[in-house]
């Protein structure tokens, strides 16, 4: 018969470090599971080990302004693996709209919107488009005061596009 403390004293670096982006309904279905392990502000820790002293621990972050959750897999042999992975999320999923280019911002742009609240320039109606941007990609944007309105999306100013990246609400443009 094995020692059942054998697993616990297990290496496993197979799954330590790793985070993935998970949906809120996740995040909340495995808090109500089992009772967390630990529990703190935006985040805990599962009360069942996946190898060694690795759990998984769920993050719930805002980045951007925009609230996202995260689970990933830490190593409670040391006490800061959750806090170090969550400033390692933080870190690594800021610094992408800073880096990417003016098109890889829209293709980001285009790829996140609804396909209700985008379309193709005059394929429902060729005559509302001037002919030199008819099959050309246009959005749904809040153009504050005079309401929803549709904008080719290589139009958008870059204001618009910050905002659409910070808030993660590319569909609506709200």
């Amino acid at each position: 018969m094995k020692n059942a403390n054998a697993a616990r004293t297990a290496p496993s670096p197979y799954y330590a470090c790793q985070w993935f982006e998970i949906e809120a309904s996740a995040y909340y279905f495995m808090l109500d599971m089992l009772p967390p392990l630990f529990l703190r502000a935006g985040m805990f820790g599962m009360s069942e080990f996946k190898a060694g002293y690795i759990t998984s621990v769920f993050f719930e972050i805002t980045i951007r302004g925009r609230r996202r959750w995260f689970t990933g897999f830490c190593d409670l042999s040391d006490r800061q693996s959750p806090d170090a992975m969550r400033e390692a999320i933080i870190a690594y999923e800021s610094q992408f709209p800073d880096s990417m280019t003016r098109e890889e911002k829209l293709e980001a742009i285009w790829g996140g919107t609804h396909p209700d609240f985008r379309g193709i320039a005059g394929s429902a109606d060729p005559s509302a488009w001037p002919a030199e941007h008819r099959g050309k990609r246009s959005i749904l944007v809040n153009a504050g005061g005079h309401g929803t309105i549709l904008k080719l999306l290589e139009d958008l100013t870059d204001e618009e596009i910050e905002d659409k990246l910070r808030t993660g609400k590319p569909s609506t443009g709200a």
